[in-house]
């Protein structure tokens, strides 16, 4: 008995976090584009590249009937990648492996009207430096 109890707290200490607790959203006053918009501005204004913006929402609209669902997810959804030479080597230099984490992305979603901005979380050391760019990107997108 004392197994399947070990093996169950085990298995939910396993368990991935909800999305929430790996994601950090803001609410956006405005339209999809103007949020888009804002975003794009922000990410160039500090002088970062967008490698590529993968339009999330429109793949997810066009292939729900091919995968058997009719549930819209988001009215629109885009995210914004790209990477900061200066950021990246920071913090790669501290751990090569955070290779793992880039590009970096910033999302832009429309959920039944409701817009919304954010990016992933990323763990506690030096990927906090990557979490702190994505987050004053995303202030000055919100202004």
């Amino acid at each position: 008995m004392k197994r399947f109890i070990l093996a169950g707290i085990l298995a939910l200490a396993a368990a991935p976090a909800s999305a929430t607790d790996q994601a950090v959203t803001y609410p956006f006053e405005g339209s999809f584009d103007d949020a888009a918009f804002a975003v794009e501005n922000a990410i160039v204004g500090r002088g970062l590249v967008i490698d590529y913006v993968s339009h999330t929402g429109e793949m997810l609209n066009r292939t729900g009937a091919d995968v058997g669902s009719t549930k819209e997810l988001f009215v629109e959804a885009d995210i914004f990648l790209f990477c900061s030479a200066q950021v990246s080597r920071k913090v790669m230099e501290a751990d090569p492996m955070n290779i793992a984490h880039c590009p970096y992305g910033i999302f832009v979603a429309d959920q039944g009207g409701e817009v919304m901005i954010g990016y992933r979380t990323y763990p506690e050391g030096p990927m906090q430096d990557v979490q702190a760019l994505l987050d004053g990107i995303v202030q000055e997108a919100l202004e």
